[in-house]
């Protein structure tokens, strides 16, 4: 018994996510900070969706950040990522590039440009909407109505 210990620990611990590896991702966050980002990596993949504010405490950046946990579904299902940044004393690329005055919300398209720009909160519903009349957007419903039909004639 005293020889299988050391083996089954071993395994244990062989089995472990390394921190920053593809097993460590599989959770896909919905929400990460500006610290943690580089635009490129979401190109084609997610739309990142940034919520700028001056401080974590100001009442914009915390109403924004409700609303886009009640629609978390349908954030996930057009492919969002939550970019958040409070600390316009760090100078992230992102607020370098986008030059916020305080409260700001901006939505990039997979492609990588700039879609919207909003100085206030925005309901989820509507980021939504506004998501889903994007070109590649757009093709991506098309083809999940195909894929789906296809699916059901089987």
């Amino acid at each position: 018994m005293k020889r299988l210990l050391p083996v089954v620990l071993m395994s244990f611990f062989a089995a472990a996510p390394v921190p920053g590896t593809a097993e460590e991702t599989v959770a896909d966050p919905l929400f990460v900070d500006v610290t943690e980002v580089d635009l490129n990596q979401f190109k084609w993949k997610k739309r990142p969706l940034v919520v700028f504010a001056d401080t974590p405490d100001d009442p914009m950046f915390i109403e924004q950040l409700e609303l886009l946990r009640s629609r978390e579904p349908a954030m996930r299902e057009r492919d969002v990522v939550v970019i958040s940044d409070t600390d316009p004393d760090a100078e992230s690329d992102l607020r370098r590039k986008l030059r916020p005055r305080g409260f700001m919300l901006v939505i990039i398209n997979k492609e990588g440009t700039v879609n919207v720009r909003k100085p206030f909160p925005w309901d989820g519903r509507e980021i939504s909407r506004s998501i889903d009349k994007m070109p590649i957007r757009q093709r991506e419903i098309r083809e999940a109505k195909e894929r789906a039909r296809a699916g059901g004639t089987n």
